[in-house]
């Protein structure tokens, strides 16, 4: 389970995130839904562990990232939005490193990593240096690199854009089959459509406050202008539908 409690944020005067608590729960993909400057990153970026919150807690699978930060990453994954590397490595050498930091057999690993990799359309390069590869490549890479050891929490921050029609739909069969095998998914995306056939629930932000929590059947039905997740987050930020907009 990933919980997220009071968690609070800001820089200089600027307030990030202010008092934001949700959970998700083993076996379920929430979404992650806010404007830019919403505050999603920083949220992902902190339970992660990448950035200390200025109050709050993220529990990971029961370990604070914070106070027992080993314990709960061992459990995480994160797909950064901005993935960096080891540039001078090949993109085997660093699944490779990733394994062994991950304490994952060896075998199984390179066989995992594989697999994935013909999945997502890079098996061919695999003995690239990661710094010839296009963005497109470096995400699926990252995205990869996260879901090696199969972790029991999961944080995607914008992790399938760039991704071609292909890879994408491989990557969300690979997300609903940890989910179904109990993983607790944090999937954040500007592409409500793609939140809305995946995820069960979905947590709105605005302003660096939780503005909705909703389940699917809170959605309602769309139109043929917009999904039915599109008019609720139009809504939550106060913006016209384009047919009323003028």
């Amino acid at each position: 389970m990933l919980e997220v409690r009071s968690l609070s944020r800001s820089y200089g005067a600027r307030v990030a995130l202010a008092a934001v608590s949700f959970t998700v729960a083993p076996g379920e993909i929430v979404g992650l839904l806010g404007a830019n400057g919403a505050g999603k990153s920083t949220l992902l970026r902190t339970a992660a562990g990448l950035q200390p919150p200025d109050a709050g807690e993220v529990l990971v699978a029961g370990q604070d990232v914070w106070a027992r930060p080993l314990e709960a990453k061992a459990a995480l994954g994160y797909a950064a939005e901005e993935p960096t590397f080891h540039e001078e490595l090949s993109a085997l050498e660093y699944l490779t490193f990733v394994a062994s930091v991950r304490g994952l057999a060896p075998a199984a690993a390179h066989e995992r990593a594989v697999r994935l990799a013909q999945r997502l359309d890079l098996h061919r390069r695999l003995d690239e240096p990661v710094r010839a590869w296009s963005h497109g490549m470096r995400k699926k890479l990252s995205f990869l690199a996260a879901v090696l050891h199969e972790p029991r929490v999961l944080l995607c921050d914008e992790a399938l854009e760039g991704f071609d029609a292909p890879s994408g739909l491989a990557a969300k069969a690979e997300l609903r089959r940890l989910g179904a095998a109990g993983a607790a998914v944090l999937f954040s995306s500007h592409v409500t459509e793609t939140v809305e056939r995946l995820c069960a629930r979905v947590v709105l932000l605005h302003e660096g406050r939780v503005a909705r929590v909703l389940a699917r059947e809170d959605w309602g039905a769309g139109d043929d202008a917009h999904s039915p997740l599109e008019r609720v987050f139009l809504d939550v930020l106060g913006q016209p539908l384009a047919a009323e907009a003028g």
